[in-house]
C-alpha cells in the first residue's frame, strides 16, 4: 500500500538500507541548502518479521510542518497493520484538520466585529486554538482508522494490532498523540546541561488509571510466571491473548474489555533551548533509559547516523541484559531542532 500524500510537490523515500519499514516524505519546495536535521533507523529483531513502521513527513500541512510517527505492530498480522496505519493516518489526520479549519473560518467570518481590538488577545490564544483543532482531528482520525481496520475483511485484526506515537510540529507548536507503549521524548538545554523531557506516558496495564478501565470492563490483568515484571491483559474466561498494552489500533477481541484506540494527546511549546525530538518503539525503551538515548544522540559525531547509533546500543544491551531472550525490533526517528553548535 502506498503513502497517501496531500502535498502535490513532495518526494517519498525509503530508508537507505532499502527497508520499507521507514518512509520519509520530503516536500520538494523546501530549500535543499538547509542542513539535514533528521535521523532514522529500523532494525529487525530475532522474533520474526520486523513489525515496526515509521514515517517522517517534512512539509506536512505547510512548509514548516512536520509529521513524525512510530508504529509497533504485534500479533500474527502486526507487521501488516503497522504499515497500513503508517501509510493511512497522516492523510486521514490532515483531512480532519483541514475540515475543522474551514468550519472555524466560517464561524469567525460571521463574527468579525471589533477584529482589531481583539488582535492581541487572539495572538495569545493561537497556541490553544492550534492544539484544540489538532486534538479534535486526532480523536476523529484515530476513530476512523480503527474502524477501517475492523471493516477490512482481508485482514484479521482480532488479536493483532499496533501502537502509535506521533508528533506534529508546526512552527513552535508541538502536538503529541500516543497509543500504547512506544515513546516520545525531547532533549533540551538548561544551565545544568542537557535535560530530558518525556513527552508521553507508556499506556500499559501497570498504570493504575488504565488498569481500572480494563477491570471495569471485565478484562483481567496478570503477569506470567516466566515474565513476572510484564503485566498483560487477558479475556475474562480465557488466558488469551495477553496484550502488554492498554491502547492500540486493532486487537478487536479485547475492545469490549477495556482496550481502546483513543490516544492520549498533549501539547508542548518549543523554545530555542529545545535540541531534538525522539520517537522510538519499546524495543529501545525496554533496555535503554531516556537519558541514555539522549546522551547517545547529543554526543553523536554524525547526525545522519545518530538514530542507528541508538539502535545499535539497544541491540547490544538486549544481548547483554536478556541473553536467553529474542531481541525485539528496534526503530528510532530523531528530529534535530537546532543546527549543531
Amino acid at each position: 500500500m502506498g503513502i497517501c500524500v496531500s502535498t502535490a510537490s513532495s518526494e517519498t523515500h525509503k530508508a537507505e538500507d532499502g527497508s520499507d519499514n521507514v518512509v520519509v516524505i520530503q516536500n520538494s519546495l523546501q530549500n535543499e541548502e538547509i542542513p539535514k536535521l533528521d535521523s532514522f533507523h529500523s532494525q529487525q529483531g530475532s522474533k520474526g518479521p520486523n513489525q515496526d513502521a515509521a514515517i517522517l513527513f517534512q512539509g506536512y500541512g505547510g512548509e514548516d510542518g512536520v509529521f513524525c510517527g512510530v508504529f509497533d505492530g504485534h500479533g500474527k498480522n502486526g507487521h501488516i497493520i503497522s504499515k497500513i496505519v503508517r501509510n493511512r493516518l497522516p492523510s486521514l489526520l490532515l483531512d480532519r484538520k483541514n475540515a475543522l479549519s474551514v468550519l472555524d473560518t466560517a464561524v469567525r467570518d460571521q463574527d468579525c466585529g471589533d477584529q482589531e481590538d481583539r488582535l492581541e488577545s487572539d495572538s495569545k490564544l493561537m497556541s490553544n486554538k492550534v492544539f484544540h483543532e489538532w486534538k479534535e482531528a486526532y480523536l476523529s482520525a484515530f476513530k476512523v482508522m480503527d474502524k477501517e481496520l475492523k471493516l477490512n475483511e482481508k485482514l484479521d485484526c482480532s488479536t493483532s494490532g499496533t501502537t502509535a506515537v506521533t508528533i506534529i510540529k508546526q512552527g513552535e507548536d508541538l502536538v503529541i498523540a500516543n497509543l500504547g507503549d512506544s515513546r516520545a521524548m525531547l532533549g533540551t538545554l538548561t544551565e545544568n546541561g542537557l535535560m530530558v523531557v518525556q513527552l508521553t506516558t507508556d499506556l500499559k496495564p501497570s498504570l493504575p488509571s488504565e488498569a481500572e478501565r480494563i477491570k471495569k470492563n471485565n478484562g483481567r490483568i496478570f503477569a506470567l510466571r516466566n515474565e513476572p515484571d510484564t503485566l498483560r491483559v487477558w479475556l475474562p474466561n480465557d488466558n488469551f491473548p495477553g496484550l502488554a498494552m492498554t491502547r492500540a489500533f486493532g486487537d478487536f477481541q479485547l475492545k469490549n474489555y477495556g482496550i481502546i484506540s483513543i490516544p492520549k494527546i498533549s501539547y508542548h511549546r518549543l523554545t530555542v533551548n529545545d535540541q531534538f525530538l525522539v520517537l522510538a518503539t519499546d524495543g529501545v525503551w525496554d533496555v535503554l533509559s531516556v537519558k541514555q538515548v539522549a546522551s547517545i544522540l547529543w554526543f553523536a559525531e554524525n547526525r545522519e547516523t545518530a538514530a542507528k547509533a541508538v539502535v545499535d546500543a539497544a541491540v547490544t544491551k538486549w544481548r547483554y541484559k536478556f541473553p536467553s531472550s529474542k531481541v525485539d525490533d528496534c526503530t528510532v526517528v530523531c528530529l534535530f531542532l537546532q543546527e549543531k553548535r
